[in-house]
């Protein structure tokens, strides 16, 4: 891959904060059987990208003491930041006291969400697991960058391979991804759909787009709400 080409491919991968006007259902649709809902994002994005998502979950009806954006370290190995995932989720239930919480993911951020369920009894704490454009099989454009993190996104790294290793939806958690066919970061595209999961194609968005498409939104909330 030409220099400009992996520099193009690796500026992809890094999270821009995008912000589009919310757009709510006009009714709650938060019940008391909802769960708390813990966002994790991608490689070097922070708690700014879930700003549009989390802004729409509170016009439909979500306390903010619910919704939990947080930023770490993306450089670091995806099982590293899956610790930090499972303190989030403790600190989330002891500030609700509800009992199980709800993960949406984006991109990279899926993987360390997922490391947590299968590899640090994270299943017994999380009702929903949700995956917007997550390497959960690799990318081909991890291929030209060099952090931990990043080497653990390309396609037949040993991170993956144990990750995908048996039972992809272990536990009583439910999975779903949703994934792009014009989603240039994340190739090829059938890297996102995890075995067992409930796995939709969207309309043509970009990678980015995923986090801020109302039709995306919509569908997220409800299948964390069933």
């Amino acid at each position: 891959m030409p220099a400009t080409a992996a520099a193009t491919a690796v500026a992809a991968l890094l999270t821009v904060h995008l912000s589009a006007p919310a757009q709510a259902s006009g009714t709650s649709a938060f019940r008391p059987t909802s769960n708390p809902v813990l966002f994790v994002h991608g490689y070097s994005g922070d708690a700014a990208n879930w700003n549009t998502m989390a802004d729409r979950f509170r016009s439909d009806g979500w306390p903010s003491s619910h919704l939990r954006q947080w930023t770490y370290d993306s450089r670091q190995s995806n099982a590293t930041t899956a610790q930090q995932v499972s303190a989030e989720v403790d600190r989330l239930l002891a500030a609700t006291g509800a009992t199980a919480v709800d993960i949406v993911s984006h991109s990279m951020g899926g993987l360390s969400s997922r490391y947590f369920l299968k590899n640090l009894d994270g299943t017994s704490k999380v009702d929903a697991w949700v995956s917007l454009g997550g390497p959960n099989h690799g990318t081909d454009t991890a291929d030209s960058c060099f952090d931990t993190s990043c080497t653990e996104m390309r396609i037949g790294s040993p991170f993956l391979s144990a990750l995908n290793s048996g039972d992809e939806t272990p536990g009583s958690s439910r999975y779903a991804t949703w994934w792009s066919p014009c989603d240039t970061v994340i190739n090829p595209d059938s890297t996102v759909a995890v075995s067992g999961a409930t796995n939709t194609r969207t309309a043509c968005l970009g990678h980015m787009a995923l986090l801020t498409d109302a039709t995306v939104y919509a569908q997220t909330r409800d299948m964390i709400n069933r």
